[in-house]
Parts: structure tokens; sequence; C-alpha cells
């Protein structure tokens, strides 16, 4: 039994990045052999066990082989009698299909360490079409090494365009899709996971929504990319610089679904695109079953994000009723959270990247400055619920109003 590192961790290591796991396959082995060495088995449609001491990942070498359509249409083949080879010559890229043993030797029958220095995203061999998620995870690996120069082989985009034409992306479920993508929403450059699925034509069936963003029009003087597309990536690229939180990139990245609704005889103009955001990202929620926190944020973004950019010529009337409205004050957390991705929203235009978006801290502080107005106890015995609630509201306008005082004298 021969026991090798293999995919991420081999990669990783050769391009200095830090190891985050380890996974090992174990060759000539049987799984009566790991039994009996107090491995502990947790694979469901193969052999997969966990290491006694370490808790990492020890899987037999397998072979797979295409029976039916979809990415789950597969029989696997284990045994002692599957090579290192056979087992990594299933993987999706050259650069995760390398393995090193115990004294530091790499195996690379696939070319891996030359895309490495080449910077490229290259198909192991013609099986790569045989699973509709490699679309997605092609993609995510782009997202995740385009910061180090990383690019898709053409023949790999190849490749994944003949199964887009071919529908075959068409079989993958939401749960998969929707697990890639909030994956790549954590990526360092987590705009190019659309760029190259929109590139392969994937966005259109995975993300018709976000796919419809582009070639439409917004105003020049406000949005100099003038493509809605162009602008949404740009926002999330905004984002992932402002905050690690994928729900965040999310939020940043369909809050603008609405203009894609917008009818082509009033562009630029899109009136009203905030309320039709709001119904596209319900109805995306349900269709792939979104988290509720991903799909509340994105609503309060999409819904209320002008507001945000005019903070300043508002009311302190006004801001207080849409921070009851966002539930500013017994949700403080995702309130910040969408003050981050308006600023998003803000500095994703050509040439404005680095604008200061003080209206984030004068909210912030409106916010916190109102939650602070709690009804006394003299006031409780006073009143009843309805009065208070209305001598709490005109407490919270006044300190609000203060508040703009300060902040205009101060800009």
């Amino acid at each position: 039994m021969q026991v090798y590192l293999v995919g991420g961790a081999v990669r990783d290591a050769l391009l200095g990045l830090a190891v985050k796991e380890r996974d090992w396959v174990v060759v000539g082995g049987t799984r009566e052999e790991l039994l009996r060495l107090k491995y502990r088995e947790v694979g469901r449609d193969f052999p997969v066990f966990l290491h006694p001491d370490t808790h990492e990942e020890y899987a037999l070498a397998r072979l797979e082989r295409k029976v039916a359509p979809g990415y789950r249409g597969f029989a696997v083949e284990f045994g002692p009698e599957v090579t290192l080879e056979e087992d990594l010559a299933r993987r999706d890229l050259t650069i995760n299909a390398m393995a090193q043993s115990a004294d530091g030797v790499v195996v690379d029958p696939h070319g891996g360490k030359r895309d490495l220095d080449a910077r490229l995203l290259r198909h192991v061999s013609p099986a790569f079409v045989e699973d509709p998620v490699r679309v997605l995870r092609v993609a995510r690996f782009a997202a995740r090494f385009a910061p180090l120069g990383f690019r898709v082989a053409p023949e790999t985009q190849g490749l994944m365009r003949a199964m887009v034409q071919r529908r075959e992306v068409d079989a993958l479920v939401p749960e998969r899709v929707w697990q890639e993508t909030e994956k790549a929403l954590r990526e360092p450059k987590a705009s190019e996971f659309f760029r190259v699925l929109r590139e392969c034509g994937a966005l259109q069936p995975i993300y018709p929504e976000i796919d419809a963003l582009f070639g439409v029009p917004q105003p020049a003087q406000w949005h100099p990319e003038i493509d809605t597309g162009l602008h949404t990536l740009m926002v999330l690229d905004q984002a992932a610089l402002l905050s690690p939180l994928s729900q965040i990139r999310f939020a940043a990245l369909v809050h603008d679904l609405g203009k894609a609704t917008t009818p082509p005889e009033e562009w630029p103009s899109h009136r009203g695109h905030e309320e039709r955001s709001v119904s596209l990202i319900e109805a995306l929620a349900e269709r792939l079953r979104l988290p509720s926190d991903f799909r509340d944020l994105s609503i309060i973004v999409a819904r209320y994000h002008g507001i945000v950019h005019r903070a300043f010529d508002l009311r302190p009337k006004t801001i207080l009723e849409f921070m009851e409205r966002a539930d500013a004050f017994r949700r403080p957390e995702r309130f910040a959270q969408a003050l981050l991705a308006c600023e998003a929203d803000s500095r994703g235009r050509t040439g404005l990247e680095a604008i200061p978006y003080p209206q984030r801290q004068y909210l912030q502080a409106a916010r916190d400055a109102a939650a602070a107005i709690k009804p006394s106890a003299q006031d409780i015995a006073a009143s009843s619920g309805p009065k208070i609630a209305e001598l709490l509201h005109q407490r919270r306008t006044q300190v609000i109003a203060e508040l703009r005082e300060r902040s205009e004298a101060g800009r």
C-alpha cells in the first residue's frame, strides 16, 4: 500500500502558497486494511477515510466511467489494482492532477507543473466534457488564480463552449450551482467566475438574470462604463476589496438586476429598476434555494441603494423611516453590510473606483445615534404603546437632524 499527497496541496505548494488542507490517495490498499489501521470511513459514493490522528481525508485510488447524463451519472471503480496514474487521469485540470510521494517526488503525468509555470487552466483529457460541474469549477479556479495571472487555456474554453452548446450545463442542479458560486464569491477575483462563464456561453443558462445585463446602457453622466453588465462586475470587484463576506459580494452582484427589464425605449434611464430587481432576486433565490441571509441582504440593497446614495439630500424623517423599513435597529450587522454593498455600487464605475463614500459613515452614525434613544421609565409609565412609539420616533428624528447639521458643518 502506497500513499500520495494529491491535488490542491501539491499545486499550492508548487505555487508557493499556504497549504490549507491536504488530501491523500491510497494506491494498492483496500477498505479492510484502512479499517484495520483505525481509519474512519466517511465516503458515501466511494471509499473515503479519515486518518485516526490528523483527520485528513484518504481516498482509495479510483476510476470513473460515464454511464448516464448529468454530473451524477458516473460509475465508480476502486480497488488495489487501480494505479496512481489512472486516478490522476480522472481529474479535471492538469494543475490538480499531480501527486507527491512520501519522499517528496512529484508525479506529474499530465504536465501540471508546465501549466503552473505558463499560468494556464487546462483540462486533463477529453473526458472533461463528461461532467458539467467542471464548467463551474474552471470558472471558480479562474476567480482564485486570476491575481496570479492564470487564464483558461483556449482548448479548454472550446470544450466548455461545446458543453454549453450541447446543453450539458442544463443538468446542473441548483444546490451544486450555488455551492460553486458561493465558493467563487469568496475568491480574490470573484468577478472572473462570471466572466469565464459568459465567455463560454454558460452564464445565460445558469444565471440568465446576470447575463441579460450586458448590452444594457446606463447614463454616461453617472456611469462612464455605460454597459450595465460591466458595471455589475466592477461593483463585485469593489465589494471584494471592501469585504471578504460572500453575502455582501452577492448583494453587490445582483443589486441592479431590474435594469435588464427596462423597456429599450426608456434607455438609458431605469426608473423603477429597484423593485424590479427585488422581484428578480426573489425568483433567483427560490430557483437556487439561496440561504435566507443572502436573499434578505440582497433585497435590502436592491430596494434601497438609491436612497443610500442620496442620503445627504434626504430629510431626517425620511432617513429614519428608511432605517425602520430596512430593520436597521433589530439587525444592525445586516444594515452595516448593506451600506458596504452600496459603497461598492458607488465605486464600481470607470474612473470613480477611489471616490469617497461618506454616505456609509453618515448613515451608520445616524443609525447608532437613533438606536441609542430609548423610552425612559417615566415615558413608559405615562404613555400607552402608540404614544411611546410616536415619542421615540420624534426623538430619533431630532437626533438625526442634529447629526446632519454637524455633518454639513464638517463637509
